[in-house]
């Protein structure tokens, strides 16, 4: 017999952690499963200053420590790629390779992962000079040129970041704005290392067999098949919800994202979710910790009401 949980958390990003540590307090057997390392996006990111508490803090870090927050009241976190889940009875089911868990309630915390442009060359120099994360890979990149294409937050920081160890950054943008917050922008104006190409829709990847070398670009306004070089290529044009498992649960809506009232219950008992794949405007570590606080007390609350 498998052996039953109080609850379940698919994903250990910062909301998935939150909820762990909110769960296990209130004396729940708390069970984490992710299928790569706690702390999700968080990881992939440099120096964080927009989260309370801490004027600046190293992505990396601030994973470490939500972990051992999460774990300091006896949640248990195990690897885990879920691969079916049966949420139709009293006892929720989750497989993850060839074991099952058991739990009276589950917490969808299983975010959302960057979109790809779907052009050519993309899958094929990935690794090569194509990322989507300059967190992981900018230092590859020291003292050459590479593109960022994107105009949102994610591409201005990243941009950002890169233009500390590139010899330039040249920002590829469909429009002809930025949609990055104004203080990301304005950073980002300021910095003599970026450069911008406006109204321009990214078409081509090329490489030399071995690397990136080159990225074609539509100029939108001219109809013009222009170029850039560039031994590197940072992708950030949107994200997509990771819920492929509950897509036939009736829980998402027509883009994929969950659907949950405030209190992070989705239209299932005892089905929570939180953080980034939920249906919502802003994606930030600091929502996602509070969506984690909302899930792991509503958690309990559902577990007491089971008992009256």
């Amino acid at each position: 017999m498998s052996k039953l949980y109080d609850v379940i958390i698919i994903g250990a990003g910062p909301g998935g952690l939150t909820a762990a540590l909110y769960a296990s307090r209130a004396n729940l057997s708390v069970l984490v499963l992710d299928r790569g390392i706690y702390g999700g996006q968080m990881n992939n990111t440099g120096a964080i200053d927009n989260y309370p508490g801490f004027t600046e803090i190293q992505g990396p870090e601030l994973s470490e420590k939500m972990y051992q927050s999460a774990m300091n009241f006896g949640a248990e976190y195990k690897y885990g790629d879920v691969n079916s889940v049966d949420f139709s009875g009293k006892e929720k089911i989750v497989k993850a390779g060839n074991d099952e868990y058991h739990a009276k309630a589950v917490i969808i915390a299983t975010g959302a992962e960057h979109k790809h442009l779907g052009v050519p060359g993309e899958e094929e120099y990935s690794g090569r000079g194509v990322s989507y994360c300059a967190v992981c890979d900018a230092a590859f990149f020291k003292d050459e040129e590479v593109v960022v294409v994107g105009g949102g937050d994610s591409a201005i920081e990243e941009g950002l970041y890169l233009a500390n160890i590139a010899k330039s950054v040249t920002v590829i943008h469909r429009r002809d704005s930025l949609r990055a917050q104004p203080v990301l922008q304005k950073r980002a104006f300021s910095n003599d290392k970026m450069k911008f190409i406006w109204n321009a829709q990214t078409e081509e990847i090329v490489g030399d067999n071995q690397k990136v070398t080159t990225v074609r670009y539509l100029d939108k306004e001219t109809g013009e098949h222009k170029e850039v070089n560039a031994s590197g290529i940072f992708i950030y044009v949107g994200v997509e919800p990771q819920t492929t498992l509950f897509k036939d649960l009736g829980i998402t809506d027509n883009h994929g994202w969950i659907i949950t009232d405030e209190k992070m219950q989705t239209k299932l008992d005892g089905v929570f979710a939180l953080g980034d794949v939920r249906a919502k405007d802003l994606r930030q570590i600091a929502n996602a910790v509070g969506d984690g606080s909302i899930a792991g007390q509503e958690a309990y609350n559902y577990l007491q009401s089971l008992k009256d």
